[in-house]
Formats: structure tokens, C-alpha cells, sequence
């Protein structure tokens, strides 16, 4: 995310919040399409956006954050158009309370690694449970679908119990990368689309998680009604997700595409 989304993302939600939530203030002052995007697909939105803005001419603003922190603030109000998650819960539950104009569709599956920048280590599984790795980053597996992955694989190798005390949280996947690049965890686990992205694919050293491994992180889109006047645009970019160039995007980031 730029820096200059990053603060019009804070500024939108501050006018929402001083307004009181739903007040006068609930919708920002602009007509560009504000995008709740989840932080595994920080790096692939950029270049989606860029594309969708290319061919509708409409601009595109994002909010990063984890699934479930975006989710809590449209049931507060918050003046998004378009939640693009991390999995299909957090949409479905937005659907079941009225929030949005149509169901979600999903528009990739995500794959999960383990990455390291330590140029003594190796990233694999067995090394979690080495004296030397002293901290192992993920996501919050409550809110972020990366993480609740990555509790997964813990579980499902036996080694939970083993490394929990290792363990630190980012409140999303973005700052759990936060902790692995600059070495405050030894290894972590982050989304392909982020060590494959511009920006990061030669940091560091990372292994693919077997799938199997984990449930699949199917990610879901959908267009949101807290602003009625930005549901048609919010339509064609869910519209824009499911193209042919958005599909070869995805792919060149490392998902899977439906």
C-alpha cells in the first residue's frame, strides 16, 4: 500500500468516526472506488487496480488490513465499496447481516509458505522447533485467514505444542511480514502472493506449504452498500476480478484462480 492510500485510508475512517458512525460524514468526499483489501493481496491489488483504473478510467483507493479487523469496521460503517478478503467467511457473514448488494464470488485461492531472510537458515518445517529460531511469525489466526492457515500446518505436523511458545502475531499478514523482514522473527509464515510480488521476491529464502496441509484459502470479493451512490462502480471492478487480465495477474502472484 502507498503511502498516500495509507493516509486517505486513515482520513476516511477519522471523518466516519468523528461523524459518530453512520452520520453525516459516513460517506467520504470523493467518487473514487475505496477498496477494503485484504493484506495478503497488498502487492496484487496494486497492479490490479492500476489495470482496472487503465481500462474504466475510474481510481481506485485501498485499505489494508486483515479479513476480519476490515469486516468490524463496514458493520460500523465504515465508507469501503468493495471487501476484498482473504477467505469466504468474513464475505458470507457480511451477506448474512445485509451489508452488501449480491453474494460473494471468489476470485483465487491462496497459498501459503514459510519464509526466512536469516542467511543461516533453511526455511523447512523441522527447523521451527531448533533452539536457535526463538520467534515464528504469523498472522492472528482469529482475524487474518493466512494465519488460521498457518495454525493449521502447526497442527496438522505435530508440532504445536512444540513451538507455541515461539509464536508472535501480526494483526495481519502485512505486519507479520513486517516481523520477518526485519529479522525480529527468525522464520514465518506469509502468503506466495507476497514473497512472488515486485517488492519482496529476492528477500529472503521461503518454501511452499503442502495444501494439504491446511483448508484452502478460498478469497473472496464482494460489493458492499454503505455507499449507494459507488455500487455500479463497485460492481464492475468484482467484474473486472473475474477478466482474463485480472486472472493473469493473480496467477503471476501465485494464486490459483477459479
Amino acid at each position: 500500500m502507498s503511502a498516500r492510500a495509507a493516509l486517505l485510508g486513515s482520513y476516511i475512517l477519522a471523518l466516519w468516526l468523528m461523524a459518530g458512525g453512520m452520520g453525516a460524514c459516513a460517506a467520504p468526499p470523493s467518487d473514487r472506488l475505496f477498496i477494503a483489501t485484504a493484506a495478503n493481496m497488498q502487492f496484487a491489488m496494486e497492479e490490479l487496480t492500476r489495470a482496472f483504473t487503465e481500462q474504466s478510467g475510474i481510481e481506485c483507493e485501498t485499505i489494508i488490513g486483515s479479513s476480519g479487523k476490515l469486516t468490524a469496521q463496514i458493520q460500523e460503517g465504515a465508507p469501503f465499496d468493495v471487501l476484498v478478503s482473504a477467505d469466504m467467511k468474513y464475505p458470507e457473514e457480511l451477506l448474512k447481516n445485509g451489508f452488501v448488494t449480491a453474494p460473494p464470488v471468489v476470485y483465487a485461492y491462496g497459498r501459503l509458505v514459510l519464509w526466512t531472510v536469516a542467511e543461516d537458515l533453511t526455511p523447512r518445517m523441522d527447523v521451527l522447533t531448533d533452539p536457535s529460531v526463538r520467534h515464528i511469525a504469523l498472522a492472528n489466526p482469529t482475524t487474518a485467514p493466512y494465519g488460521l492457515a498457518a495454525w493449521q500446518v502447526l497442527l496438522e505436523m505435530d508440532l504445536l505444542d512444540r513451538v507455541e511458545r515461539k509464536l508472535v502475531y501480526g494483526e495481519s499478514i502485512a505486519q507479520t511480514n513486517q516481523f520477518i523482514t526485519s529479522a525480529a522473527a527468525e522464520l514465518g509464515f506469509t502468503a506466495l502472493a507476497v514473497v512472488r510480488s515486485p517488492a519482496m521476491r529476492d528477500v529472503g529464502r521461503w518454501i511452499v506449504i503442502d495444501p494439504a496441509w491446511y483448508d484452502p484459502i478460498a478469497q473472496g470479493a464482494i460489493v458492499l452498500n454503505n455507499r449507494p451512490e459507488a455500487v455500479d462502480r463497485a460492481r464492475r471492478f468484482c467484474d473486472f476480478l473475474q477478466s482474463e487480465r485480472a486472472r493473469a495477474i493473480l496467477l503471476d502472484y501465485g494464486y490459483d484462480v477459479p
